[in-house]
């Protein structure tokens, strides 16, 4: 992007990004995760199966997954998100997990959130 000195300029982009930030928040759903772990790890975990069935990610109707880690929200359209975990099935990256390791996820780095 290029640099501008114009702050009318500027306001316009502003209220444009606005809008669709306001757009996800009032027309869309968002499923919203707290990674406890994430900061620690520099990975998310994607659930996609628990107890044998189709769970998580792999049946969630969100529109966007938001992930809450540490003091910052991380957006990501759902479409997106599965995309970036489908590479990592049945690599080191698919892990059991969740309660008594009856989940299946993917654990995700979070720099792919981006």
């Amino acid at each position: 992007m290029n640099y501008n000195n114009d702050f009318k300029y500027d306001l316009k982009v502003g209220q444009a990004k606005e809008k669709e930030l306001g757009d996800i928040f009032s027309s869309k759903t968002i499923e919203v995760k707290h990674d406890l772990k994430a900061i620690e790890t520099g990975n998310v975990y994607i659930e996609y199966e628990s107890r044998g069935k189709a769970s998580g990610i792999s049946t969630s109707e969100a529109d966007y997954y938001c992930f809450c880690i540490g003091f910052t929200f991380h957006i990501i359209e759902s479409i997106k998100l599965k995309d970036r975990c489908r590479k990592y099935i049945g690599t080191d990256r698919d892990r059991l997990g969740g309660d008594n390791n009856t989940s299946k996820g993917i654990l995700l780095p979070i720099k792919e959130l981006f």
